[in-house]
């Protein structure tokens, strides 16, 4: 039996979420607590007031009341192509578990439930961008690298 208990997150958990999405950051940028956040803390709650349950859906795990770990599904939509003639896409973002918590299969059970919010919208391409602790589930999961993809930071 499932020890941990997942739940997709709501409105009343906006707070709670803008905070978690602090801990993910710093903890992927290797950042320690002294860095400011304020601006990203804001920047953060203003996008989950605006999209939370529709553009966004995030689900966190918990091990009684402890938050131990979470991950979201960001649904875009671009122009169709020959592959997506719908245009419609998923981003995974935000996937963590707590350091105590890792390889426990908490993450992976993060990444069914987002896929399976993405296949109830009929969205057949998902990406995301992985850690190097990440890069091992996400491939055994069957995501795998893309080639033909470029970024510019303006």
């Amino acid at each position: 039996m499932e020890k941990y208990v997942y739940r997709k997150a709501t409105e009343e958990d906006i707070e709670f979420i803008s905070e978690t999405r602090l801990e993910v950051l710093k903890s992927a940028n290797n950042l320690d607590n002294l860095v400011n956040t304020d601006n990203i803390f804001t920047k953060t709650h203003e996008y989950y007031i605006d999209s939370i349950q529709k553009e966004n859906i995030t689900y966190l795990a918990f091990d009684g009341i402890e938050f131990i770990g979470c991950g979201s599904i960001c649904f875009i939509k671009l122009m169709p192509t020959y592959n997506n003639q719908t245009g419609e896409k998923a981003y995974i973002m935000n996937m963590y578990t707590r350091k105590k918590y890792r390889r426990k299969g908490i993450g992976k059970n993060i990444l069914n439930l987002l896929i399976n919010e993405a296949k109830n919208r009929k969205i057949k391409y998902i990406q995301l961008e992985a850690t190097e602790i990440g890069k091992k589930l996400y491939s055994n999961y069957g995501f795998y690298e893309l080639k033909n993809e470029m970024e510019i930071q303006i």
